[in-house]
């Protein structure tokens, strides 16, 4: 925590305040594109230019300009938040969050002085890579609309991912200018408290906490419950993850993460990583973290824990079977594309780009698959909701994957030679190439729509999440850890002032 004192203390959003709050965010139909985004955040700096300033971070690789949004809290405002949106341009939910909170402080000046914070709002920290989901902004609860227009950059060229890391034989330091604008963003506010707003895809809500924050437990699990969302119960991201409370993850580091990995005899930095995240960085400022990770659809079993019939390990070695088998049939397409062309290199479209380094990630997942099955913890009846998880993470890494491959496939077998990439500057000089591409385009649209059929079929108890319960859950949280962290803050000062009068 920083050492800021409080001169006159406000009182702390209560818990009662904050459920009623996140459930009462306005009814929308649709994900704002970043120029909607960078719309409306201009016209509300420009409404309210005594209480809303504005600066430049820097540009994305395309030119877009990178904006600090900051909103003074008045003067009892000693404490600083930072929310960040795109981080991860697939995950669009932060962007109603940012724009509903920004609305409420600029027009309630009870809820900023009750904050006791300034706040900055970075609306999009990857905008070339947002452009590139927009096709499903406007549909977003088809999901086979969503995975046909889906996009997520290679590590290494997310914004997220790509601070300085060094640890053993990990080191990364090939920052993008749009991590250098983010992390320009953290140096500037110092923040208190961060939170880069991300969103999960389906199942249940969940949490990452950078600090254990045992006081925040119950009001974080209530949440969901209260706009009808479950909490995830099931399979986490990694199995490294700390539980802290059902649904909430301790963050961790990325040195834990590299040894957890080693200890299973796996590759802990292949080819392909990435580096720091941006709560990893936010940490050097002494910054408290959360990533609340809210989803588009959710599944009635996602906080199931009744056990089944079902052997865990049986279902993480079934699972690695299926990701191998679907790593191998897209690896084999990509080394026979590659045999079509001359020369392939960093000027490469996006979504190939993307898919020579996703597409690996299969095996490596179903390796790590199979050495969890063999764990004598593994040994044991699934739940409900881990065999929810484990088919839900199966079914969604092939159509991500598979989906941006096979959309990569299809523009280069419509590139005719001499075609210029608008992205990249790059010439198309491989005569009749597009043609001899044709054929992989062929051989893999089937293959990804048994996989969508069958995602469709497995998952058919999902249901759409109205982008009002999802945005005002995370706009929720976001109020949560404010209040966290300014009760935190007047504890420690009366703290402090108790051992001076004693003194």
């Amino acid at each position: 925590m920083h050492s800021r004192g409080i001169t006159t203390a406000p009182a702390p959003l209560r818990r009662e305040e904050i459920l009623d709050r996140a459930a009462g965010l306005p009814e929308v139909h649709h994900y704002p594109s970043v120029d909607e985004l960078n719309q409306a955040f201009a016209e509300l700096g420009a409404a309210h230019p005594e209480l809303m300033g504005v600066r430049q971070l820097g540009h994305s690789r395309a030119g877009d300009p990178i904006l600090l949004y900051t909103v003074d809290g008045g003067p009892t405002a000693e404490l600083s938040g930072l929310l960040a949106g795109g981080v991860h341009p697939n995950e669009p939910i932060g962007s109603w969050t940012m724009l509903h909170l920004a609305r409420e402080l600029l027009r309630d000046p009870d809820l900023r002085g009750r904050l006791g914070a300034s706040w900055h709002f970075l609306p999009c920290a990857d905008p070339d890579s947002m452009r590139l989901n927009e096709g499903w902004f406007h549909s977003p609860g088809e999901r086979g609309r969503y995975f046909q227009h889906f996009y997520r950059p290679a590590g290494p060229e997310q914004v997220e991912w790509t601070f300085p890391f060094k640890y053993k034989s990990a080191h990364f330091d090939a920052m993008l200018p749009e991590t250098r604008a983010l992390q320009r963003a953290i140096d500037l506010s110092r923040p208190d408290f961060y939170m880069p707003l991300h969103n999960a895809e389906a199942g249940g809500a969940y949490y990452y906490l950078s600090d254990a924050m045992q006081p925040l437990h119950e009001l974080l699990g209530e949440l969901p419950q209260a706009l009808g969302v479950p909490l995830h119960r099931g399979e986490p991201e990694g199995a490294h993850f700390e539980v802290l409370a059902p649904g909430i993850f301790a963050m961790g580091t990325l040195e834990e993460a590299y040894d957890w990995m080693e200890a299973l005899g796996l590759d802990p930095f292949p080819e392909g990583s990435a580096g720091e995240s941006s709560t990893g960085y936010a940490r050097t400022h002494g910054t408290i973290s959360m990533v609340a990770e809210m989803p588009l659809w959710k599944h009635p079993g996602a906080d199931d824990v009744t056990p089944t019939h079902r052997s865990y390990a049986w279902l993480l070695q079934d699972q690695a079977e299926e990701l191998a088998a679907a790593g191998e049939l897209l690896m084999d397409l990509l080394r026979r594309f590659d045999e079509l062309q001359r020369r392939f290199d960093s000027a490469e479209p996006p979504l190939l780009r993307a898919s020579r380094a996703f597409l690996p990630l299969l095996a490596q997942a179903a390796l790590s698959q199979r050495a969890r099955a063999d764990d004598e913890a593994s040994q044991r009846l699934a739940t409900v909701a881990e065999v929810h998880g484990v088919q839900g993470i199966l079914h969604m890494l092939r159509l991500r994957f598979g989906s941006m491959f096979l959309r990569a496939l299809r523009d280069a077998a419509h590139e005719e030679p001499g075609t210029v990439n608008e992205e990249t500057g790059s010439v198309n000089d491989e005569p009749g190439s597009a043609a001899r591409v044709t054929p992989l385009v062929t051989e893999l649209e089937p293959v990804y729509a048994r996989w969508l059929d069958e995602a469709l079929t497995e998952e058919a108890e999902l249901q759409v999440i109205p982008i009002k319960d999802a945005a005002g859950l995370q706009y929720g949280s976001v109020l949560a850890l404010a209040a966290h962290t300014l009760r935190q803050r007047q504890d420690l000062a009366a703290s402090v002032s108790d051992q001076r009068a004693e003194a």
